[in-house]
């Protein structure tokens, strides 16, 4: 059974205009070619809806995101659990489909303590239809470089051995997707080894690795930066270091936030003309705990943040994260010249394939987002399509 036909669509892969057929069962049953004769052809019982020449596409993936509505990842009880529905409910009136939560460096026994919580949560959204679903974590350190830490705590920080790995995956290797870490704190190789062998996707990131020293670990599977340019040394004409490798290594993929503030737009837009979103570049919100609430200040471990105009910086002005949804690094981009094909590509399909998940293809749920581009306002906006029941354009 069809339930829907959306037609005069746009979408990222395909070149010309596209018909997509939905399932009674939300899914995407057929991607067609169409063309304006195909009109007389419907079927009168189908719900049909002309895109008008937008962009379609699924909705985001955000691989790094800290928390949200004030509550931090790394701070999570057994009574978080409802929060933890108004976060993903949060999420996915943001077009977020799926994302993983982030566990930056603290105490061995916090971590293990989200990790459990985040494992049994998995297992009660199957039924739930509209909600962003948590793909599984992303845990950012601890086992980064004291110079390049951030805002990470010191005091957590850890020795990159295969023991103090086991230590903080503990019985939840199978849900961790991506570890962030400095790869020069493990000369051997043997740690990267035992991370891709759990299939964790090892990304670089909080670190003082060279061009030599990345080299060696994507050549063994590594294969993702962590919000390139930030808590890593900068690109230089004689000493290119970890990013300059990952730029020229096209099975790398490099997460970059959007925001205007972690990233100068220039230095993006040298990224973007140097790489391609379909080879290398996806965006990451980096979002923290008040995502979702007020500017003001917060706390944040055992310290605070001030949130203003949605960065969030520590007391001493170290830059901690931002409080910006996803999709704003895509209106983002394409404000700052980047074509629109490309900059939805870079919160949809591009985190999808940097986790080795399917980009919009039939059989797939048709959790589906419609872009429209005002061009005499320069404005691009966005509404998810529930065939009859849409978000309001942000």
């Amino acid at each position: 059974m069809v339930a829907a036909i959306i037609t005069n669509a746009r979408i990222l892969g395909y070149k010309d205009l596209q018909q997509v057929a939905i399932a009674g069962d939300e899914t995407i049953k057929a991607i067609a070619p169409w063309s304006e004769n195909q009109k007389s052809n419907q079927i009168k019982s189908e719900q049909v809806i002309d895109l008008a020449g937008d962009w379609l596409s699924l909705g985001g993936i955000d691989l790094q995101i800290n928390g949200g509505l004030g509550l931090a990842f790394p701070d999570l009880e057994l009574t978080d659990f409802a929060q933890l529905d108004k976060i993903c409910d949060f999420l996915w009136l943001q077009g977020v489909d799926g994302f993983l939560p982030t566990i930056v460096t603290t105490a061995i026994a916090k971590i293990l303590r989200s990790l459990s919580i985040i494992a049994e949560f998995i297992t009660t959204q199957a039924s739930k239809l509209h909600t962003a679903k948590i793909l599984g974590v992303h845990l950012e350190g601890p086992f980064l470089n004291y110079e390049k830490r951030g805002a990470h705590p010191a005091q957590y920080l850890l020795p990159l051995t295969i023991a103090n790995i086991k230590q903080v995956l503990g019985e939840y290797s199978d849900i961790v997707k991506i570890m962030t870490l400095a790869p020069e704190l493990d000369s051997s190789g043997a740690a990267v080894d035992y991370l891709l062998d759990k299939n964790i996707v090892v990304s670089l990131g909080h670190s003082l690795a060279t061009e030599t020293e990345a080299k060696k670990v994507f050549q063994q599977g590594a294969s993702m930066v962590t919000h390139a340019f930030n808590a890593m040394p900068p690109l230089h004409h004689r000493q290119p270091g970890l990013l300059g490798a990952a730029i020229i290594n096209p099975d790398v993929y490099c997460g970059l936030i959007a925001d205007g503030n972690h990233v100068c737009p220039t230095m993006l837009e040298i990224l973007l003309k140097a790489s391609d979103y379909d080879r290398g570049i996806f965006l990451v919100s980096d979002a923290l705990s008040p995502i979702g609430l007020p500017d003001g200040v917060y706390p944040w471990d055992e310290r605070e943040i001030e949130v203003v105009n949605g960065t969030a910086k520590l007391k001493d002005g170290t830059l901690a994260g931002t409080t910006l949804p996803l999709l704003v690094g895509v209106q983002n981009l394409v404000q700052w010249g980047c074509d629109l094909e490309s900059a939805i590509a870079m919160a949809t399909e591009s985190p999808r394939k940097a986790l080795g998940l399917s980009g919009i293809s039939v059989g797939q749920p048709a959790k589906l987002l419609r872009w429209h581009w005002d061009e005499s306002q320069r404005n691009l906006t966005w509404k998810r399509l529930d065939f009859g029941l849409s978000i309001p354009a942000r």
